[in-house]
This record gives C-alpha cells, sequence and structure tokens, in this order.
C-alpha cells in the first residue's frame, strides 16, 4: 500500500511542473507515478455533454505526451494514466488515498509572489490524509542536477505544542532521500504583557526564547537519532510563523507545514498558518495531516 504518487494534471503550466516534480520524486523513491485526469464530461443527469468527446480525446492526448515526457526525463520510472469522469477533486481525493501523496498545481497570479489555491488544491487538501504538495510552474523552469530536484534544504514548520511526530518523520524522511539539511522552525508569540512598550524586558524575552530552544532540542533530539546522517538546523523564536515561512521559502526545496485532522464538518480545516504558506510560500509545499 501507498507505494505510488498521483499526480494531478489539467494541461496548466503549473499541473505540466508539478508533474514533472511528481517524476522526479518518484523516481527517487523507487516508486510508480499515476498520472490523473478529472473531468466531468456527463451532465448531473448522466446525459454527455456535446463537447466530451473531444475532451476526452484530448485528455488522453495530454496525459499519454507527458507520460512520454516523464519517461525521457526520469528513465526507468513507472508511469501510468487515466482519466476520470466525475468532480476533480472527489477523484483525485479517492485515488490519493492508495498512495503516498499527491502532487498538483498551484497558481501564481501575475507578478504576485506566491501561489493562489484553487478550489480544486484546497477541496483535496481537506478531503485526504495523504501527504499533499502543492507546486508552483516556476519550479520546473528551476535547473535540476542529474535529473533530481533542486539542491535546496527542506524546510518545515512545527508548534511543539501539539504533536508533530507526522511533520517530522514527513520532512527528516524527505531531506535523508535528498541528502540535504533540514531546518526546523517553530515560531511563538510573545505574552502581551512581556513582548510590547514599557512592559518589554530583554532579559525575560531571552529567557523564554532560550525555554522554547531547549524544548524543541527535546523534541528533535530522537528524531536526530533515528536519522544521524541528516544535518538539522533549528531555531525556535518569537514572530509569526506564517512570516518566518515565507521570508525563508525562497531558500528552500520544499515547505512542510500541517493540518489538523477534523472530524466535524464544520470549521475549517486547514489553519492560518497554513494557509498563509500555500498562498505566499515561492517553494513547493507539502501538507501533512495529522491529529
Amino acid at each position: 500500500m501507498n507505494d505510488r504518487i498521483v499526480a494531478g494534471l489539467d494541461g496548466s503550466a503549473e499541473s505540466l511542473a508539478a508533474a514533472h516534480w511528481a517524476a522526479r520524486e518518484a523516481s527517487m523513491r523507487g516508486v510508480p507515478l499515476h498520472l490523473v485526469h478529472a473531468e466531468e464530461w456527463s451532465s448531473p443527469r448522466g446525459l454527455p455533454v456535446p463537447t466530451s468527446e473531444v475532451r476526452r480525446h484530448w485528455a488522453q492526448a495530454l496525459l499519454t505526451e507527458t507520460a512520454d515526457e516523464l519517461r525521457a526525463s526520469q528513465p526507468g520510472l513507472d508511469v501510468d494514466v487515466r482519466s476520470f469522469d466525475g468532480r476533480p477533486a472527489a477523484e483525485l481525493a479517492g485515488v490519493a488515498a492508495g498512495a503516498s501523496m499527491i502532487v498538483l498545481g498551484s497558481r501564481g497570479l501575475g507578478t504576485v509572489t506566491g501561489f493562489v489555491l484553487g478550489s480544486v488544491g484546497m477541496a483535496v487538501i481537506q478531503a485526504t490524509i495523504r501527504p499533499v504538495v502543492m507546486v508552483r510552474a516556476s519550479e520546473d523552469a528551476v535547473q535540476h542536477p542529474d535529473g533530481r530536484h533542486a539542491a535546496r534544504d527542506v524546510l518545515v514548520g512545527v508548534d511543539i505544542s501539539r504533536p508533530c511526530d507526522a511533520l517530522l518523520a514527513f520532512a527528516f524522511e524527505e531531506a535523508a532521500r535528498r541528502a540535504c539539511a533540514l531546518h526546523v522552525l517553530h515560531s511563538w508569540l510573545l505574552p502581551p504583557l512581556v513582548g510590547y512598550g514599557a512592559a518589554y524586558d530583554p532579559r525575560v524575552h531571552a529567557q523564554l526564547e532560550m525555554n522554547a530552544n531547549a524544548s524543541l532540542g527535546d523534541v528533535l533530539g530522537p528524531w536526530r537519532d533515528k536519522y544521524p546522517g541528516v544535518g538539522v538546523i533549528s531555531r525556535a523564536s518569537a514572530g509569526h510563523a506564517s512570516t518566518e515561512l515565507v521570508d525563508r521559502s525562497s531558500e528552500a526545496g520544499l515547505i512542510v507545514v500541517g493540518r489538523r485532522i477534523r472530524k466535524s464538518s464544520i470549521g475549517a480545516h486547514i489553519g492560518p498558518v497554513t494557509h498563509a504558506v500555500l498562498h505566499h510560500a515561492e517553494a513547493p509545499v507539502a501538507v501533512i495531516a495529522h491529529d
């Protein structure tokens, strides 16, 4: 189980970049890649729309041509293709249930740096507990040595006041595969009476930061032991986590963030930090569902 990677393909530059990113990831992991196109070719009553046959042929040609291109760029990669008649978000989430991750494209808006996360991407992230990686079109323009991912480090944002084993497991494993360093960031907000105005006391600030770094070190200890070959650079500092992660995103090869698994259908399923990183980070973003 979970021995394949799924990439959603719709013909956009973003989805093509995502397919290339997924191919590199699948080759690095030694697992097959499944290219998936999902589109509603039938009306709600099951009747075909006038252009359904044309769209089916276009989708099949897109999948076939992209698969051939990926096999050429990643020799030996097992690439399978499949198209679905149905709502893209639901079909992609269904396919992702049996995969190690799903990779989707995310569109930038003009000269504004960052992601514009569409309804399909948001719905897939909310609907699956599998890792979802969002990739911008510009990622495919980066030079990749030996056909692998760009030689940049992995960055993970954690909240040590909550369980974060799922995020750290994914981040450490990804850094180990890439033979790169792992940057671990924990940001926290100062209590109102400590960090502002006349109440600001640098000694209290320094003590809080020292305590936070010590706690972060305790959390990372077992993971350092499990992955001795991964160089870890950790930092706990006061501030907004989303700002810190976005500011450092241009130097990262992958950003790892989390979202809590919610049983209720009411309320947001993606927290504010992850939401901000998805919309504004410059690097691919992996969203990891956790308790």
